[in-house]
């Protein structure tokens, strides 16, 4: 369904979000809501009248922000029904924004097929008013003879593709399609620059062109009423844009009677994911904004959701093509839907499609994204990214980046531009749907292969020009250092590679055991990522087992004492804080842990072998200065800055960090000719 999850939609002021509140505490219904508001819609096309002015005189008043778009109403009430029905809280549930969906689908327009004639321009004053001498000058330019001939060879091939059901005049390429359309947002969106490009056009052409949009739309949902609404929003919204009538036809309009048959054909009920696609031909293009929901996040209000969520990935997992292949070879552990849309979208679309799809931006960097990234890059063309940059702006209360991809269906991936990071005033309703400022830089297969070691991973780049281009050559050159994971790792001694593990200790599982800290010959430090500190450019535990100075009621005293079993003692060891906080400018935080300290699951340790603690500690005095000096390695400004580029989300992984460049300083280069 093309509805957002928590924290997704259009950037709303308080007195916005609040109207939709107020309504539920008049009318609960939330299909008797949307019933309401589609009637009075529809009477104030009639009436010529502002839907307030026809809506209940029980329900709140509207703000200004949300008199001027009732489809943008329309979108956040199924939005919010669609939230309460999956058990969510709608509070968090918002629409596609229309200015992303603006730009997006200007970005796939063609150029109207229509031969624009410039009309001549008569001088204000006539030549035989001027005096004769300059006269004769100006008519040396033959001037008069100059016109500009049209590309008509360019017309004829769009005429004949129009001829063909392969585009509109107005540039809409056909047929196109959306897999979770939810009240149908991007047809309504389409219909504005469909009718803005035939403004000029004779009544026909007008009436032909919208025909030939409607008929090969190829729009579905799972919901059977989010499908009604959203074939009446889409005949509403041809109303507003001047295309169609509600009643009779007229000269350059469609009648209310021939739209909603037409969209009985291209608007369907039908899961697809898991049914086969509804139409014969193949669309040519699929845009579409699915849910950002993962499985286990579903039929949260059901009694039964446990067995439903059970069943729904068993069914995912089984589904099979007519070759027998798997219908999600890339579907691995607890997937998020959005995943699942994309290779769906894929194997609808005709060969050479577009798939152009709104997802969070963990798709580009997340380990468990990396089959279907690998699926895109080898078994279709993946051309194209728009980093969103800010998303919160665009879709409020979320803490992650959102973007766009755009892949080519079973073509060859040759580079991929990153086109970011975006912000919300890049998005435009003209030419490529950003603004030219927007940085832009292609990756080149080799290069990005060799950068991610086949995980085809995104980096995320920064705005700044200056800063952009040194990290770029920092990546280039890091990406040549071995990787602390590697079993050739310079570090790595007797064969065993170096694994980093999560802290031995859950922090909800053994609460009990986890209490205030109270100094005693039996207390042992309990480490969480609360301790990790930054001063002054150093990192280190702030824990009041070695800072006896921290107040009572601070929140590193606070669980920082573990009193269960002692039977597991670890010595000095090298650990990383999980868990980020957006306002740390830092991301890798590595600090020494004493011997005796006990790890909770926020913390991420290096687990080294005895021959690599051996190897350490006789290029220094100790382990323990052999470890800080590791630190002081791993803390390094570049590596953080290659972190951050890498960065999925704000949980540092395992994996992120097995995957570092440790680059091999001259110490540890020199001391493997001595240390076996």
């Amino acid at each position: 369904m093309g509805f957002a999850p928590a924290g997704r939609g259009e950037c709303l002021h308080n007195g916005v979000s609040g109207w939709y509140a107020r309504l539920d505490r008049t009318l609960s219904d939330r299909k008797s809501q949307i019933g309401i508001w589609t009637n009075a819609w529809s009477n104030s096309l009639t009436a010529r009248k502002p839907v307030a002015a026809l809506l209940p005189a029980d329900w709140p008043t509207l703000p200004a922000n949300l008199l001027t778009d009732p489809g943008h109403v329309l979108d956040h009430l199924l939005a919010r029904l669609d939230a309460e029905t999956d058990g969510r809280s709608p509070r968090g549930a918002h629409p596609t924004p229309p200015r992303l969906a603006d730009a997006i689908l200007k970005s796939e327009m063609l150029e109207p097929a229509l031969i624009q004639v410039e009309e001549e321009i008569n001088p204000k004053m006539p030549l035989d008013a001027l005096p004769p001498g300059f006269r004769a000058h100006l008519e040396k330019f033959n001037l008069t003879s100059i016109v500009e001939e049209p590309n008509t060879s360019q017309f004829d091939q769009a005429k004949e593709d129009v001829e063909n059901n392969i585009r509109t005049i107005s540039g809409i390429p056909l047929p196109i399609a959306d897999s979770a359309c939810g009240g149908g947002l991007f047809v309504a969106r389409l219909l504005r620059f469909h009718s803005e490009a035939l403004k000029d056009q004779d009544d026909c052409v007008i009436e032909d062109d919208t025909r030939l949009l409607l008929s090969n739309l190829q729009l579905v949902d799972i919901d059977p009423f989010i499908v009604a609404t959203a074939k009446i929003r889409i005949h509403l919204e041809a109303v507003r844009q001047n295309l169609a009538t509600i009643g009779k036809a007229v000269p350059g309009k469609l009648s209310q009677t021939e739209v909603l048959e037409i969209l009985q054909q291209s608007v369907k009920s039908c899961d697809s994911l898991q049914d086969d696609w509804p139409w014969q031909e193949a669309p040519r293009l699929v845009i579409t904004n699915p849910p950002w929901l993962r499985i286990k996040d579903r039929f949260r209000g059901h009694e039964d959701g446990s067995q439903l969520r059970r069943e729904l990935g068993e069914k995912l997992r089984e589904l099979v093509d007519e070759s027998g292949h798997r219908r999600f070879s890339t579907m691995r552990g607890n997937v998020n839907l959005y995943r699942l849309f994309i290779e769906r979208g894929l194997q609808i679309l005709k060969p050479g499609g577009t798939l152009r799809l709104i997802a969070p931006d963990s798709l580009l960097r997340e380990q468990s994204s990396a089959p279907l990234r690998e699926l895109l890059v080898k078994s279709n063309s993946w051309n194209n990214v728009w980093a969103i940059e800010e998303a919160n702006l665009l879709f409020p209360g979320i803490t992650q980046g959102a973007v766009v991809i755009s892949v080519s269906s079973k073509g060859i991936t040759n580079s991929l531009t990153i086109q970011g990071p975006i912000q919300r005033n890049d998005l435009i309703r003209k030419g490529a749907g950003l603004a030219p400022k927007v940085q832009s830089y292609e990756l080149a297969l080799s290069q990005w292969h060799d950068w991610t070691r086949n995980t085809w991973a995104v980096p995320r780049l920064p705005k700044n020009t200056y800063e952009r281009k040194n990290v770029l050559k920092i990546i280039d050159q890091m990406a040549k250092n071995p990787r602390l994971g590697d079993s050739d790792h310079w570090l790595v001694r007797g064969g065993d590679s170096i694994r980093v593990r999560v802290g031995e200790i859950d922090q909800n599982s053994y609460s009990s055991s986890i209490q205030t800290w109270v100094k005693s010959k039996k207390s042992r430090p309990f480490i969480r990522g609360v301790h990790f500190t930054e001063e002054n450019g150093e990192i280190f535990i702030h824990h009041p087992a070695f800072d006896s100075s921290i107040p009572s009621r601070a929140a590193e005293r606070q669980l920082s004492m573990w009193t269960g079993s002692s039977d597991v003692f670890h010595g000095p060891r090298l650990a990383c804080q999980a868990i980020v906080n957006a306002k740390q400018q830092r991301r890798l935080r590595w600090a020494l842990i004493d011997e005796g300290s006990v790890l909770g699951n926020s913390v991420n340790h290096i687990e080294l072998s005895k021959a690599s603690e051996e190897f350490l500690a006789l290029n220094n005095s100790s382990l323990k200065e052999g470890l800080s000096w590791l630190c002081g390695l791993l803390n390094e400004e570049n590596l953080d800055i290659w972190a951050r580029c890498w960065a999925a989300n704000n949980n540092v992984n395992n994996y992120e960090l097995e995957m570092l460049p440790l680059i091999a300083p001259n110490l540890a280069i020199s001391a493997l000719a001595t240390i076996v």
